[in-house]
């Protein structure tokens, strides 16, 4: 099994939970239905856009952005919601606009949607490592570390986490906070950073190599997997108001990565230019992620490695590809 979580009880059909994944069809959202599906819970996807691929769920479409609070309370309450994961995002191709809208109003829309109701659902809320900013080179960052973002990402998502804690705090929901570092593993956007790498290397011919970038820089990557684990014991924990990491808690230098997709793909090294500069990132060029609160509160830990997580996004992007 991909997404190993936590033992729980047998439930039957009449008391199975039902959680609700806002972005359901999202890149993390889709690994997040499949382990709570595993879980054993009815599981409700909300999104805009219906699944490219079947997924272990129901779905609603509904544009979460532009939805009032109490839709949202009348469509969590008819379903019987007993937890709600946020994982709502604008992190690759959206405009700044986009990312207030993503990361701040809707969050606060979906907490007055949750204090509204009369049995009010557990929520964990997908934040991220870059609140937290900047961070001296060869720190491990806790979540002691007060947030300074540098970025207009690093600001909006602080700003959403912000709500749900402050609304936490006050009792109005129970809810925890994930500060998640860069994410991998099958399924991995387009538009993100090792996307558009695998979409180089897919392209690679004689007359036009694969031009990659490397920068000097070492990133916490994790696995989608690992992360969809993670939230799964998140949302059966007892721990409210706060906030925990969840990364590898290894900083992987950018170039070990793209060495790690040029072998998945098998392309062969004079189809392939390697050029030093900077790559376009939402966050520093370095970070590293304590996890130890989460091993301690959560039981939870990285399980898959790099290695995999990259093969596995490359042997996924092959398959969905017609031309490879």
């Amino acid at each position: 099994m991909d997404t190993p979580t936590a033992p729980g009880p047998d439930r039957t059909a009449q008391d199975t939970p039902c959680v609700a994944v806002i972005g359901g069809t999202g890149f993390i959202g889709r690994h997040l239905c499949t382990a709570f599906s595993r879980r054993g819970y009815r599981v409700l996807a909300v999104a805009r856009r219906p699944p490219r691929e079947p997924l272990p769920a129901e779905f609603t479409a509904l544009d979460v952005l532009s939805a009032t609070a109490r839709q949202l309370t009348a469509l969590l309450d008819a379903a019987g919601v007993r937890v709600v994961v946020n994982a709502a995002t604008d992190s690759w191709d959206g405009t700044d606009e986009d990312m207030v809208r993503s990361h701040t109003d809707l969050v606060d829309t979906l907490v007055r949607a949750l204090a509204g109701m009369a049995r009010r659902p557990r929520l964990v809320h997908l934040g991220s490592v870059h609140e937290y900013g900047e961070f001296p080179y060869g720190v491990s960052v806790t979540e002691d570390r007060p947030p300074a973002p540098v970025t207009l990402y690093g600001r909006t998502k602080l700003a959403g986490t912000r709500t749900v804690l402050d609304a936490a705090l006050a009792g109005r929901v129970d809810a925890l906070v994930l500060r998640i570092t860069n994410v991998c593993g099958p399924g991995t956007p387009r538009g993100s950073f090792l996307g558009k790498v695998a979409d180089l290397l897919r392209a690679a011919a004689p007359d036009a190599p694969a031009r990659l970038t490397v920068a000097d820089a070492r990133r916490d990557f994790v696995d989608v997997r690992d992360v969809a684990d993670a939230v799964v014991r998140a949302a059966e924990s007892p721990l409210s108001g706060t906030t925990l990491n969840i990364g590898q808690g290894t900083a992987v230098e950018v170039r070990e990565i793209l060495d790690l997709l040029v072998t998945a793909s098998a392309v062969p090294p004079e189809l392939v230019h390697r050029q030093e500069g900077a790559v376009r990132s939402n966050g520093a060029n370095w970070t590293r992620a304590d996890v130890g609160r989460a091993r301690e509160a959560l039981g939870w830990s990285p399980r898959i490695p790099l290695e995999r997580s990259i093969t596995d996004q490359w042997k996924a992007a092959a398959a969905e590809d017609p031309h490879r």
